[in-house]
């Protein structure tokens, strides 16, 4: 009776611990878990009417981190980080790396990194608890302070604080898109393919910044907490002229910006319509003007709008 009672109070301790964390003390505890835990995910995203399932590896190997993410179905496609070297393996194109702290298409790369950042735009607003995979998870709200952006609410692994879901909702509160753990494992060490892959010798990191005949594109406004994130000028397939793209985050919430002169070439369909996503196109002078992202369209009008040439 006496170990059956110190059960219970170990475990009232522990969920009343549980429950004295802030909402930004979860994710803290979150953006931890993802740097330093090893682990392996299989992971389904949900967008509109699109399914993408995954898989996800992450581990320390001497001391740095590195992680594998798989992409199931369609043509193999693969993308592996060592340290802060992410490398695309396509079928059919020659691998190629670019400088990167976390691998794009997983979890917002914001979630693990520096939290306080995320306070420019969102609020933290601890939820309800729900069991995905199995396992209890503790839902945190990320309320968005402006109209410029879409809330977003995350759950998190009680045991291990890694994400176990991801939601982004717009602003009639519907789904956007999902991201979700249906199996997660814990690992002692580092998997096998990950060490492998510590060891390879992977393509040189693509200086996007090495931009011969790019222009300086800035914005006049931009929503609070949002960041260029990378600049590039290239030639996309099927048009002659150059186009100019430019990437800003927030950490949660992406936005691309395609800049190409208006005629008889338009930016290429693929561009302007991308599931789940708001687009809008302005004219400037002789220019088009694209801004793609899952934000509120008037907000990436407004961005838009806001590009001038210095």
């Amino acid at each position: 009776m006496r170990l059956i009672l110190l059960a219970l109070l170990v475990l009232t301790f522990s969920t009343h611990a549980e429950e004295d964390l802030s909402a930004k003390a979860w994710l803290k505890n979150l953006s931890q878990a993802m740097r330093d835990k090893q682990f392996k995910v299989s992971i389904i995203q949900l967008q509109a009417d699109h399914i993408r399932p995954l898989v996800y590896i992450h581990g320390i190997v001497d001391n740095q981190e590195v992680a594998l993410l798989e992409y199931l179905n369609d043509p193999p496609k693969n993308a592996i980080r060592v340290g802060s070297r992410v490398t695309f393996i396509e079928h059919d194109q020659p691998a190629y790396s670019v400088s990167a702290p976390r691998i794009q298409g997983v979890w917002p790369a914001a979630l693990a990194g520096d939290i306080s950042q995320l306070e420019q735009g969102y609020q933290f607003v601890i939820g309800g608890r729900s069991r995905i995979a199995g396992r209890p998870g503790q839902m945190i709200r990320l309320l968005a302070k402006d109209e410029n952006r879409y809330d977003a609410q995350v759950w998190v692994d009680m045991e291990t604080y890694l994400p176990l879901r991801f939601d982004t909702l717009n602003q009639e509160k519907q789904l956007l898109e999902q991201t979700m753990v249906v199996e997660l494992f814990e690992l002692s060490e580092p998997a096998n393919i990950l060490i492998e892959a510590a060891k390879q010798d992977w393509p040189a990191v693509i200086n996007q910044a090495e931009r011969t005949d790019g222009k300086n594109w800035q914005f006049t406004w931009l929503p609070q907490g949002f960041d260029v994130v990378v600049r590039d000028h290239h030639r996309l397939i099927g048009i002659h002229e150059p186009v100019e793209y430019i990437a800003l985050t927030d950490g949660l919430a992406n936005v691309s910006v395609y800049v190409a002169r208006s005629g008889e070439n338009p930016l290429p369909n693929e561009l302007l319509t991308r599931n789940g996503l708001s687009m809008v196109v302005v004219k400037v002078g002789g220019l088009e003007v694209v801004a793609i992202g899952k934000v509120p369209s008037e907000t990436l009008e407004r961005i838009a709008n806001s590009l001038v040439l210095k």
